[in-house]
Order: C-alpha cells, then sequence, then structure tokens
C-alpha cells in the first residue's frame, strides 16, 4: 500500500460532475410513438431460441418488441443499419448518454462517424424494477456478451453457445457472411432484462436473476431500417452462470409490428451525425 495522503478524506468528497448532460439531446416524441404503437399491427415474428438466437429485419417507422413468453430468460441484443454494417449499435456512447441501464424514452445509438438513434424504448414492463439495494437494475448497457474467448481464457473451455458464437451464427445466417466475416461485426450489446450491477467493495460487474417473467417485454420504436440479432443466453435468468449447459433457459420472442398509415405524419429518420470530420486538418 502507498502512503495516505493527509488529504485523502478531502480528496474523496469532491462530488462528480456528469460527463455528458444530455438535457440538449433530440428529444424522442413519446406520444406520437405511443400513438402509433397503439394502433400497430403484428407484421410477423421470429422466436430465439434457447442458447441460440435469431435474426429479425425492421423497417424505419416500424416497431420491434422482445417478449419473454415460457419462463425467466435473458437476451443479448445487436443492431445493425440495414444496408451498412459499419453503423451499428453503440453500447458505450448509449452508456455515457443515457447511464448503465435503459428504459422509456431513452435510446440506443450508432457507431461513429454516425452517432444518431437507431432505436427508442418505448414500453418496458419491467420500469418499476429500478434500482435495487445492490445497485442491480435491468436492461444493462455495461456487459459484453458471454463469448468463447473469455471462457477458455478462464476455464479452458470450447463452448459455442454462447451469446457471442450465438449472434455470429444469426449475422451470418441473415447476410450470407462467412462466419469469420460475420464475426468482426458483432458488438457489445444491450442485455435484454438482465439485471446487473457493480459491487460496492471490488467495482466488479455482477449479475443476479432476472425479474423478468412471462408476458414481459421491451418495446422499441425503429429510427431507421435495422438488422437485428437476438441470442437466448445460455444463463437463462443469470441467477447462477452464464455459458451453461445446465441453467434453465427459455427462448424469446421478437415480433414486429407496423403502425397505420398516416400515424406517424411529420416523423422523419434521424439524419447521420453533423460533424464534419475534418479532425482540425
Amino acid at each position: 500500500m502507498t502512503r495516505v495522503p493527509p488529504d485523502a478524506e478531502a480528496r474523496r468528497a469532491v462530488p462528480p460532475v456528469i460527463c455528458y448532460p444530455n438535457e440538449t439531446l433530440p428529444q424522442p416524441d413519446m406520444a406520437l410513438y405511443r400513438g402509433a404503437l397503439a394502433g400497430a399491427l403484428p407484421m410477423a415474428s421470429v422466436m430465439a431460441a434457447p442458447r441460440d438466437a435469431c435474426h429479425f429485419r425492421v423497417s424505419a417507422g416500424q416497431f420491434f418488441r422482445i417478449r419473454s413468453v415460457e419462463g425467466p430468460q435473458v437476451g443479448d441484443l445487436n443492431l445493425w443499419n440495414a444496408d451498412d454494417l459499419s453503423e451499428r449499435f453503440y453500447s458505450g456512447k448509449t452508456r455515457a448518454l443515457h447511464g448503465t441501464h435503459v428504459s422509456t424514452g431513452e435510446r440506443l445509438w450508432s457507431s461513429f462517424p454516425h452517432l444518431r438513434p437507431m432505436a427508442t424504448i418505448v414500453e418496458d414492463t419491467l420500469d418499476w424494477y429500478g434500482i435495487d439495494a445492490f445497485g442491480g437494475s435491468v436492461h444493462d448497457v455495461i456487459g459484453t456478451r458471454c463469448d468463447p474467448y473469455t471462457g477458455n481464457l478462464l476455464s479452458g473451455s470450447q463452448y459455442h453457445h454462447c451469446c457471442h458464437s450465438n449472434l455470429t451464427r444469426a449475422l451470418a445466417d441473415a447476410t450470407g457472411l462467412p462466419l469469420r466475416q460475420a464475426e468482426a461485426h458483432v458488438h457489445d450489446v444491450l442485455n435484454v432484462f438482465m439485471c446487473t450491477g457493480f459491487t460496492r467493495n471490488t467495482g466488479q460487474y455482477f449479475m443476479k436473476a432476472s425479474p423478468v417473467r412471462p408476458g414481459d417485454a421491451l418495446t422499441f420504436f425503429a429510427e431507421i431500417d435495422l438488422l437485428g440479432a437476438l441470442s437466448a443466453c445460455p444463463g437463462g435468468d443469470c441467477s447462477s452462470e452464464h455459458s451453461s449447459d445446465t441453467a434453465a433457459c427459455f427462448p424469446l420472442e421478437v415480433e414486429i409490428l407496423a403502425p397505420a398509415e398516416g400515424a406517424l405524419a411529420g416523423w422523419q429518420p434521424p439524419a447521420r451525425n453533423g460533424y464534419d470530420r475534418s479532425h482540425g486538418r
């Protein structure tokens, strides 16, 4: 241990400053979105089987809903611009703008140089959970996804039904890309329904049993044309472990809904970020 300075407590007592005050972010028209959702009709649905993933496409101005259908289950979500895989969900910037967990009225932002809303959360049946006594909450943008590389590093395993591999296979199936090319586009996720936080004493990322139950859902408005992939995590509700063939796992449904004609009058997809990309040169 280094010597504790005499002003240590004073340094710890310095109040925090929010890095990215978000009051000036462009605000979604939630009344418009909710009105459009109220009259929206189901168009299609796909199922992510336990310990596997599905892929889906959503047009700008449509909705997609992720639903628990049989038992408590968390899912790992990746999103891409349907026409340009280089524009993908940026969990780190979403976290910086909104916080460690997201809910109704908050948005999933895309990667540089685009940095625009990809999807807006319109309904969240778990928004009642808030932050628990352990610092846990649901729908996190802090975990990366369970993957075979970390499993091999920690235990020497060769496990192929973790979320990273599931998403890789799903993207390859959706696009026709070879697995190794598809893998390069898989990215940090939104952990749908997962209950997570950081321990106060060690700062470690933790998970606990998700409060999700059959019928719970997270509903998004697609701001741009999207290609999505959702993995039903092999940890089930992540109450004890992930990358597991023993945890109880259940499917997750993705439902695509289309609003009635005229329900989004005046709405336009968001433009790409306006920075001129000169970088000082």
